[in-house]
């Protein structure tokens, strides 16, 4: 409990936790359609995704039009999930938090660390159970059971029942279900189903996941789902207490600006953690956009972000624009901060290698070929400390972050420092990575920056240093 002397806001926004016993039960397809049918309604929806995923906000933000924030309780801690929540869901009508792989899987197989569970009990939110009930009918009331009993810290407080066969087959679950209430169901419809991923990715655009099958998922939401009650359900939170420490770190406008950050943001690049964006600002950032694939000049920046995405998916084009590869290497040898995660390492590079064994030189600022490979090279949370000084801060700082790749970086050499010592979550032995060259800064880590807040304001330190010419 928060010490009431240092309370500095009450958050009573609506909200409820979607989730489910494991993943591929189809959370995001029911998230989607609950959003839309409460948007339908005139609600001002605010969405979430608990854990580390890059790509599921994406699809939010296409249903909600706005940002959807991580809330990821190993990377960022309790104080700024619950800060982050009160900034992201400030106006809104009610927060709709989609959860990760299974209710209670995290960081740990003995404790909530880490997952959704943490998640929904920090937030004080109902949970709403996500369940494949294809070939399911009395069985439905075990799995019930056992998910309201097994923490009774946390509120069950409906089941949504998926791939059903249709109005008889939730007639018989809702029967079963006796001690839990069904809250509606999801027919079975090949024709609707979340299209095939990209490596298990996708970019939530509108040539990946038309705005038909978002419309067709709403309305579906809007028969067979018992909105009212959910409503109701998601009023039933109670408040939440936030310190002022907490609110300070991450709720309130930007300052003013004091330097200009380019952000790439195209089909290559548009994994970014909205945390981290909204810290820039925050710190005296402007935040300008451009697409590496397409654009051919640099907008007038003093920094440049390349977030995560698919670079290989691009590569062609990539490789091809002659004039925007000149323009980062110019900026680069000028002393200007870059910062690349994953698909940004990946174009810094001197090549991408993609699966049919074709080479498309990039840009050429760190040595080594990012390979495809068929399989996970890499995945899971990570903890850093650098061992000397970046653009990111002095020796010594510490984060928290996430990798999932495909890819490896081969024939680097020896020569290019690797900064920073990172420490699986899981297990295994450390490994040195983040490769420093001049004021840029690689890395295959995706960095969560609540978890040293204080990386923003200094990217943006190097980014105003750099345009003084110190």
């Amino acid at each position: 409990m928060t010490n009431p002397g240092r309370i500095a806001r009450r958050v009573e926004t609506p909200r409820i936790v979607v989730s489910a016993p494991s993943s591929g039960v189809g959370k995001t397809t029911v998230t989607l359609g609950l959003i839309g049918a409460l948007k339908a309604r005139g609600f001002r929806v605010a969405a979430f995704k608990c854990g580390p995923d890059y790509l599921d906000p994406t699809y939010h933000r296409r249903a909600t039009g706005s940002p959807s924030h991580n809330l990821d309780g190993w990377m960022m801690g309790r104080e700024a999930v619950l800060a982050t929540f009160a900034r992201a869901s400030h106006g809104a009508d009610v927060a709709v938090i989609e959860g990760m792989m299974g209710l209670f899987d995290g960081t740990t197989p003995r404790a909530d660390e880490g997952s959704t569970a943490e998640i929904a009990k920090w937030l004080g939110a109902p949970v709403m159970l996500v369940v494949d009930a294809s070939g399911m009918a009395r069985s439905i009331a075990a799995v019930a059971r056992g998910f309201a009993s097994f923490d009774p810290a946390l509120r069950l407080a409906g089941i949504v029942a998926n791939r059903i066969g249709g109005r008889g087959h939730l007639q018989i679950l809702t029967e079963a279900c006796e001690e839990t209430r069904v809250l509606g169901g999801f027919p079975e419809s090949a024709g609707d189903a979340f299209p095939e991923r990209h490596l298990g990715l996708l970019r939530a655009d509108e040539n990946a996941l038309p705005d038909a099958r978002l419309a067709a998922w709403s309305a579906t939401a809007a028969q067979w789902l018992d909105l009212d009650a959910i409503i109701e359900i998601a009023k039933s939170a109670g408040a939440i207490e936030l310190a002022a420490d907490s609110v300070a770190a991450t709720v309130g406008g930007g300052a003013a600006a004091r330097c200009r950050i380019g952000i790439a943001d195209d089909d290559a690049f548009h994994f970014y953690y909205a945390y981290n964006l909204a810290s820039l600002e925050a710190a005296g950032a402007e935040l300008v956009r451009f697409s590496p694939a397409h654009d051919q000049h640099l907008p007038a920046a003093d920094g440049l972000y390349f977030g995560g995405g698919y670079p290989e998916a691009c590569a062609a084009e990539l490789s091809a624009n002659h004039a925007m590869i000149d323009a980062i290497r110019a900026f680069a040898a000028a002393g200007r901060p870059i910062y690349a995660e994953c698909g940004g390492l990946m174009y810094l590079a001197r090549a991408i290698r993609t699966p049919d064994g074709k080479s498309w030189p990039m840009a050429e600022i760190v040595p080594g070929e990012a390979v495809m490979g068929g399989a996970l090279a890499a995945i899971g949370y990570v903890e850093v400390e650098t061992n000397r000084e970046s653009i990111i801060g002095p020796a010594g700082t510490r984060f928290r972050g996430h990798q999932f790749r495909y890819s490896a970086l081969e024939d680097a050499g020896e020569k290019i420092p690797r900064i920073y010592t990172a420490s699986p979550r899981w297990g295994g032995a450390a490994f040195n990575e983040g490769f420093s060259i001049g004021n840029v800064l690689a890395s295959y880590i995706h960095a969560h920056w609540a978890s040293n807040p204080a990386i923003a304001a200094r990217f943006v330190e190097a980014c105003v240093r750099a345009r003084s010419g110190r």
